[in-house]
């Protein structure tokens, strides 16, 4: 009896099968770039990336592939400084700052999606860290600022400066009023956080 089914022969060569592909932890995204609430004149775009799947698993890996500046366990968080940008990545959205347009934040998403993917597939190879490398303190790099609130650099006091440079988003080039051994002691005091920038 003829059912019109026939087992494959050899002449059907690739009928099945298939390339071996790389599993993708994260597969994709929807971006949405905005200017901060705080202040709408600024220059810089912000951008968040919601993911189309939980990746709380890979944060600890990805902490210690990419040596995260912070790391948080509940909710699951892992902050990097790359570039004067701050980019934390959460379970399931990713956050940008300072970028200065769309095509900077699509590069920035495309690397970090592929550094996931990398460092999932490599996970069994990767000691997981629950910790954020050591920071700058507010408090020390305030003492080498000028501290007279002139607003040259755009923010409104010397401490909100303090903030972004323990951040990374700013540095020592970055304060109009800082000159001289306090920009040079600056420097070498945040060059211990970060020997590579």
């Amino acid at each position: 009896m003829e059912l019109g089914i026939r087992a494959p022969s050899s002449n059907d060569v690739g009928l099945f099968a298939y390339p071996a592909e790389k599993f993708m932890l994260l597969k994709g995204y929807r971006k949405e770039i905005f200017r901060p609430d705080c202040n709408p004149n600024f220059q810089s775009l912000h951008c968040f990336a919601h993911l189309d799947t939980n990746i709380s698993e890979v944060l600890p890996f990805l902490n210690t592939a990419l040596g995260g500046s912070t790391y948080t366990e509940d909710p699951p968080s892992v902050t990097f400084k790359v570039h004067g940008k701050l980019i934390t990545v959460h379970s399931q959205k990713i956050a940008i700052n300072a970028l200065k347009d769309e095509e900077e934040a699509d590069k920035i998403l495309h690397w970090l999606k592929q550094e996931i993917n990398d460092t999932w597939e490599k996970r069994e190879q990767i000691k997981p860290s629950f910790q954020g490398i050591s920071k700058p303190q507010v408090l020390e790099i305030l003492k080498f600022l000028p501290r007279n609130n002139c607003r040259q650099c755009g923010q409104a006091t010397c401490m909100v400066f303090s903030l972004l440079v323990a951040d990374g988003v700013k540095g020592p080039k970055d304060c109009p009023g800082l000159g001289g051994p306090h920009k040079t002691k600056l420097q070498e005091y945040l060059e211990q956080f970060c020997p590579e920038s």
